[in-house]
C-alpha cells in the first residue's frame, strides 16, 4: 500500500492509481493520463483558495475569542454582537430576494417527501441495504419493533406469533384506510380484492362491492384482475403495495388473504464517505470508491451467512405493475443515491504534489463523479438518476465563500469529465454556526445547483460549543436542545428554504432518530419532521425508514409547506443567543454525571473506531441505551467537556479519573466481541483510550473542535501497531521453521 505511481506532477498510492485506470475510467470515455492532469489542475489552482479559507475560519475564531475575552463586550447585547459579526466577516449582508434555478433533478428530491437513510458506503452489507430500503415489509417492520406492546399474548417470538401478528394486520388496514380509504366500510372487512374497469373493487363480507373513496389512489396491480398478486396504490406521491396469497402463512389466516403491506419507504439514501466512514489512508478510500462504483454500476453484491444460509445480497430490481390503464408501469426498486463527500478541511496523503497531502474532497470529487459517470452513460446494470443528475451532498462548509467555492470545484470536475454544466448537484448541510446564519446567501452561491438543505443538533451543537468556546460555559447538553437558538435554528432553515423557493426544486431534511431500538417513540416524535415542513428526514435502518414513511401518508408536506409560507421567519436574534450557563450553578454530582455521560459515549465510540475501523455504530450508552453514533456525536461530546474542563467547571485530572471509570464500564458492554480489546487497566498503551482523552484535550485547539485529526492519527497508529505485531509474529515463525 506505501507504493506510489508518478502521473502529471502527482505522487498516487497505487492502489489507488490502479483502481481508476482499471475500473472506473474504461467505459467513461475519460483516459486516466487525462484524470491525473486535470486532477494535478485542480489542485494547483484550486488548493490555495481552500487553504486560505481554512486560514479565514482560524482568523474569525480568533476574532470571536479575543471578543469574548475583552469583558467590555455584553455578548447579551444582541445588537453589539452582531455589529461586531458584522466587522469581522462572519455574518454577511442579506441580498436581493431570488428563487432557485436548479433543474434536471429526480423526482425525489422535487416530488416526493420521505424517509433518508445514510449509511457508511465502506461497509457495502450497509450500502445495499440502503439502496433497497426503497420498500419495506409494514408486516415486518410492525411485528419486530415496539410499536405493538408485548401486553397479552403479544410476546415478539422467532415463531410467528399470530396473536401479535393479529394486532399487525390490523394495524395495517388502519394505513390502508388512511392512504386509500374504500368509498363504503374499511379495508378491514374486505375478504376479495379485484380489478374491474380500471378501478379496484373490495368485496365485503356480506357479497357487496366498493370502490376507493378517491379512484385515483388506486395505482396499479399484478397479476390476474379478477384475482391479482398484488394491488398498488398511491397516496401524497408514495405508493403501497397489498401482496395477496392464501399460500403464505400469514395469507391463509386473514380474509382477504393479504400476507404482507409493503410501503415505499427509503425515498433517498446518502451513501456517506464522511463522518459515518473511517477512511485514513489509500487502502480505507479504496475501498469507499469500490463500492460506489459497484452501486453505480448495479454490480455490487456481498454475500452474507443468516439462518445458517448462504445469502448473496445485490441491488434489487424495479418493480413491474399494470396501471388502471392495462399499460405496464414501472416504480424504482431502490432508494435514489447520493453521496455524501468530505469536508474541505481534510487533507490525504493519497495524492500528493510536491510531497504535500492535497484536499481530499477534491480527490473525492473526481473519483467518485468519475464513477457516477457510468450510471449518466447508462453502463450499469440500474438506473440511478433518471433525469441525469449526480448528488454530492457537501459538509460542514462555513459561510456562502466555502459553498461558491466548492460550486466552483464542481464545475472545473465537470469540464475536466466531460459533463454538461450543473450535472454535478449540491447538498448543503446546515451544521455550522456560520452557515446558519447566513443560509440565505449560502444558498444563492449555488442557486443552480443546490437539491438539499438540512439540519444537524450534533455538528451543529458542536460548533456552536466551539464557536463561542470563551464566552463562557456552556448548559448541560439536555438543556441545549430545549434553548431559543436550537429551535429558532430548526425553524430558521425551513423558513429560508421556503423563502428561496426550495419546494418543488429541492429537499428540506431533518435530522436522525439516533434511537434504533426505540421505534416507538420516533413514532412518536418524528411526525414532527413532515409537520415542520421537511421534505426528508434522517432514520437509523431500513426498518426505521418504513416505519418513518407512515409519517408522510399522515401529512401532505406540500400542503404544510404551502401554510408555512405564511408563517414570519424565526428570529436571527434567537439564533445568536448563546446558550451558556449563566448563573446556574450545577452540583459537584451534575457535574461528574454529565461528564460521565458524555465520556461514555465517547470512549464506545472512538474504540470501535481505533481498533476496528467502525464510523457508525450502535453505541450502548450509560443506561446501556442503543444509540446510533457517528463523528457528529463524538464532536459535540468532546466539545461539551473541553467547554466545561476550560471554564474550570471540572480538572484535568477528574476528567482522566472519569474517562478511565467509563473505560471498564464500555470494556463490559464490549465483553462479548472478540475483536474488542480492553482499554482498561493498561490505559497507558491502549490507543483507543488515549485517543478519547486526546479529543478532549486538544478540544480548544482542533480547528472548529473537528474530531478528525485525532482520529486518523490514532487510527493510523494502531494499524500500524498491528502491522508490525504481525511481522513479528511471522518473522518469529519463520526463524522457528528454520531451525
Amino acid at each position: 500500500m506505501n507504493e506510489r505511481v508518478e502521473a502529471s506532477g502527482l505522487s498516487i498510492a497505487r492502489p489507488l492509481y490502479e483502481l481508476v485506470i482499471n475500473e472506473i475510467a474504461p467505459g467513461t470515455s475519460v483516459e486516466p493520463e487525462l484524470f491525473w492532469k486535470e486532477l494535478a489542475g485542480i489542485i494547483k489552482d484550486l488548493a490555495p483558495k481552500n487553504r486560505s479559507l481554512l486560514n479565514k475560519r482560524d482568523s474569525l475564531q480568533k476574532q470571536l475569542n479575543e471578543w469574548h475575552l475583552d469583558k467590555t463586550n455584553d455578548v447579551s447585547n444582541l445588537q453589539q454582537y452582531k455589529k461586531f459579526l458584522g466587522e469581522i466577516g462572519y455574518l454577511v449582508p442579506e441580498g436581493k430576494p431570488y428563487r432557485v434555478s436548479v433543474e434536471k433533478t429526480d423526482d425525489e428530491i422535487t416530488k416526493i417527501a420521505g424517509p433518508q437513510l445514510v449509511v457508511p458506503v465502506d461497509n457495502s452489507r450497509y450500502a445495499l441495504n440502503a439502496a433497497n430500503a426503497r420498500w419495506g415489509s409494514l408486516y415486518d417492520a410492525l411485528y419486530t419493533t415496539d410499536i405493538i406492546l408485548e401486553a397479552h399474548g403479544c410476546k415478539r417470538t422467532n415463531r410467528y406469533n399470530p396473536v401479535r401478528g393479529a394486532q399487525v394486520i390490523a394495524y395495517g388496514r388502519q394505513i390502508l384506510d388512511r392512504a386509500a380509504p374504500m368509498a363504503v366500510g374499511s379495508h378491514s372487512y374486505v375478504v376479495k380484492y379485484k380489478v374491474k374497469s380500471g378501478k379496484l373493487i373490495g368485496v365485503m363480507g356480506d357479497g357487496t362491492e366498493t370502490g376507493l373513496g378517491k379512484r385515483e389512489r388506486f395505482a396499479g396491480y399484478t397479476g390476474n384482475p379478477e384475482a391479482p398478486e398484488s394491488i398498488l396504490l398511491e397516496h401524497n406521491k408514495l405508493h403501497l403495495e397489498i401482496r395477496i396469497g392464501e399460500g403464505f402463512y400469514i395469507g391463509r389466516g386473514d380474509l382477504a388473504n393479504v400476507y404482507d403491506i409493503q410501503l415505499e419507504s427509503a425515498v433517498s439514501a446518502i451513501m456517506d464517505c464522511e463522518d459515518s466512514v473511517a477512511a485514513v489512508d489509500s487502502a480505507d478510500k479504496v475501498r469507499v470508491y469500490k463500492n460506489w462504483l459497484g452501486l453505480m454500476k448495479g454490480n455490487l453484491t456481498r454475500t452474507v451467512e443468516k439462518d445458517g444460509k448462504t445469502i448473496e445480497r445485490h441491488l434489487e430490481a424495479d418493480r413491474e405493475f399494470i396501471a388502471p390503464d392495462g399499460q405496464p408501469k414501472t416504480l424504482p426498486g431502490r432508494a435514489l443515491m447520493l453521496l455524501r463527500n468530505v469536508g474541505m478541511h481534510m487533507y490525504t496523503d493519497a495524492v500528493t504534489l510536491n510531497d504535500e497531502e492535497v484536499p481530499e474532497g477534491f480527490v473525492d470529487a473526481m473519483v467518485t463523479v468519475l464513477a457516477a459517470k457510468h450510471d449518466l452513460l447508462g453502463n450499469g446494470k440500474y438506473k440511478n438518476s433518471r433525469s441525469g443528475s449526480i448528488y454530492i451532498v457537501k459538509p460542514k462548509m462555513h459561510g456562502p465563500e466555502e459553498v461558491a467555492a466548492t460550486v466552483e470545484l464542481f464545475g472545473r470536475v465537470e469540464q475536466a469529465l466531460g459533463l454538461r454544466p450543473q450535472t454535478i448537484k449540491i447538498g448543503i448541510m446546515d451544521e455550522e454556526r456560520r452557515t446558519t446564519v447566513n443560509l440565505k446567501e449560502c444558498i444563492r452561491a449555488a442557486e443552480d445547483r443546490v437539491i438539499f438543505i438540512n439540519t444537524g443538533f450534533l455538528d451543529r451543537t458542536a460548533d456552536e460549543i466551539h464557536t463561542s468556546m470563551e464566552a463562557g460555559p456552556m448548559l448541560p447538553k439536555a438543556d441545549l436542545k430545549t434553548e431559543p437558538w436550537l429551535l429558532a435554528y430548526e425553524d430558521w432553515n425551513v423558513d429560508i428554504g421556503l423563502e428561496v423557493g426550495l419546494p418543488r426544486r429541492a429537499q428540506i431534511g431533518k435530522g436522525m432518530w439516533a434511537e434504533p431500538d426505540n421505534m416507538a417513540a420516533m413514532m412518536e416524535l418524528k411526525v414532527g419532521h413532515p409537520r415542520a415542513g421537511a421534505t426528508s428526514a434522517w432514520v437509523p435502518s431500513p426498518t426505521a425508514a418504513t416505519l418513518h414513511a407512515i409519517h408522510y401518508h399522515r401529512v401532505n408536506v406540500g400542503s404544510r409547506q404551502r401554510e408555512l409560507c405564511s408563517v414570519q421567519r424565526a428570529d436571527l436574534d434567537d439564533i445568536l443567543t448563546i446558550p451558556l450557563l449563566g448563573n446556574r450553578q450545577l452540583s459537584d454530582g451534575e457535574i461528574r454525571k454529565e461528564v460521565e455521560n458524555n465520556a461514555q459515549g465517547i470512549l464506545g465510540y472512538v474504540v470501535r473506531w481505533i481498533e476496528q475501523g467502525v464510523g457508525c455504530s450502535k453505541v450502548p450508552d450509560i443506561h446501556n441505551t442503543s444509540l446510533m453514533e457517528d463523528r457528529a456525536t463524538l464532536r459535540i461530546s468532546s466539545q461539551h467537556i473541553a467547554n466545561w474542563l476550560h471554564h474550570g467547571l471540572i480538572t484535568r485530572n477528574q476528567v482522566i479519573s472519569i474517562f478511565k471509570k467509563m473505560a471498564a464500564i464500555v470494556d463490559h458492554q464490549n465483553a462479548d466481541d472478540p475483536d474488542y480489546l480492553d482499554m482498561a487497566p493498561d490505559y497507558d498503551n491502549s490507543i483507543a483510550f488515549q485517543a478519547a482523552i486526546d479529543l478532549v484535550f486538544t478540544g480548544y485547539e482542533e480547528a472548529n473542535g473537528y474530531t478528525e485529526p485525532v482520529l486518523h492519527r490514532r487510527r493510523r497508529e494502531f494499524k500500524e501497531s498491528i502491522s508490525s505485531t504481525t511481522d513479528t509474529k511471522s518473522s518469529a515463525k519463520t526463524q522457528a521453521e528454520v531451525a
